[in-house]
C-alpha cells in the first residue's frame, strides 16, 4: 500500500532585510563584546586601545560569525515561517 499524498516542501525563507541584518548583527556583537570586555579586561588593560580592540575583535568576530549568527539567522526563519 503506497501513500500517494504530495511531501510537504519546507517554505523557502527570503535573506534577512537590511535592517534585519544589522539588528540580528547588534544582538549577536553587542553581548559577545560585553562578555568579553569583563571577562579579559584585567588580561588586556595595559595594552593601547588600538591592540585590545584587536585582540577582542579577533576573538568576537569567530565567536558571532560560527556560534551566534547561525542561532540568530535559524530563530529569524521559525519566526518568519510561524513555527515555534
Amino acid at each position: 500500500m503506497s501513500d500517494d499524498r504530495p511531501i510537504p516542501q519546507p517554505r523557502a525563507v527570503p535573506p534577512p532585510t537590511k535592517h534585519q541584518l544589522a539588528l540580528m548583527i547588534w544582538l549577536a556583537v553587542f553581548p559577545t563584546l560585553t562578555v568579553l570586555n569583563l571577562a579579559l579586561s584585567g588580561s588586556l588593560q595595559g595594552l593601547p586601545i588600538v591592540l585590545r580592540t584587536f585582540v577582542l575583535a579577533t576573538i568576537a568576530v569567530p565567536i558571532v560569525i560560527y556560534g551566534v549568527m547561525p542561532h540568530l539567522h535559524r530563530l529569524r526563519a521559525r519566526l518568519s515561517t510561524g513555527l515555534r
